[in-house]
């Protein structure tokens, strides 16, 4: 699989603190996507590889990722629960209920067998670890936060810029590797306990943002993705 992207392009993006957040996230999935097919063919992957792959730079690959051992471990995750999330959303039927999108979307990130869960865990330890990474390069997430807009997008321009930001944010914080790690290692929560109250939580949210919608409340009253009210200009 080519995955085609911009040499020039991304290593300014990921130059400029201003770039934008879709910007970064499609040069981090281009170099995912490309691990994916390199390993997908039965290769290692040097970092060279990756790049030529990519149509990135060497040190664009460094700047999404610190250590090879990072890239290797989030293409093998996404290789391996790419398929299961996207049957759950591609299977919505037409204007089925948007908590029934998220919800199956939810159930289906917390299905994951015990040696993903280790390779996920393995991820958030190798990304907290880098503590010399700073800047505007995501370190992880894009493919939930990818995830996530699928389920919502029907919704999207009914919901508005600023609630579709908050939304998105907030859904993220409830499922993922963080949230797990959460419910089994703060909570005690078994599988099946922290499933639900993912969705439980995905649903109140999903909910609190349509009730807005429905009650007239202009855009421009939702909170942004830093819990503010907008300020106005």
């Amino acid at each position: 699989m080519a995955v085609k992207h911009s040499r020039g392009g991304a290593a300014a993006a990921t130059r400029r603190p201003g770039a934008r957040p879709a910007q970064r996230r499609r040069t981090r999935k281009a170099i995912v996507e490309a691990t994916i097919a390199l390993l997908a063919r039965g290769d290692t992957p040097s970092v060279a590889d990756v790049a030529a792959a990519a149509d990135v730079s060497r040190r664009t690959v460094y700047l999404y990722f610190p250590t090879f051992d990072q890239l290797l471990i989030d293409a093998t995750v996404g290789a391996l629960s790419q398929a299961s999330v996207d049957r759950a959303i591609a299977g919505a039927a037409a204007g089925e209920d948007v908590e029934d999108r998220v919800e199956r979307l939810v159930r289906a990130l917390h299905r994951v067998p015990p040696e993903v869960e280790r390779l996920g865990r393995a991820l958030i330890r190798l990304t907290v670890d880098g503590a010399h990474h700073s800047g505007p390069v995501p370190r992880r997430g894009y493919r939930r936060l990818e995830w996530i807009e699928s389920a919502l997008s029907p919704w999207r321009d009914r919901l508005g810029a600023a609630r579709w930001r908050r939304l998105v944010a907030a859904l993220a914080m409830i499922v993922g590797w963080e949230a797990l790690i959460v419910q089994r290692d703060v909570c005690g929560l078994s599988r099946s306990e922290g499933e639900a109250l993912s969705v439980w939580a995905a649903r109140a949210l999903v909910r609190t943002t349509l009730q807005e919608v429905g009650g007239g409340r202009p855009d421009a009253k939702a909170l942004d993705t830093r819990g503010r009210k907008p300020t106005r200009r």
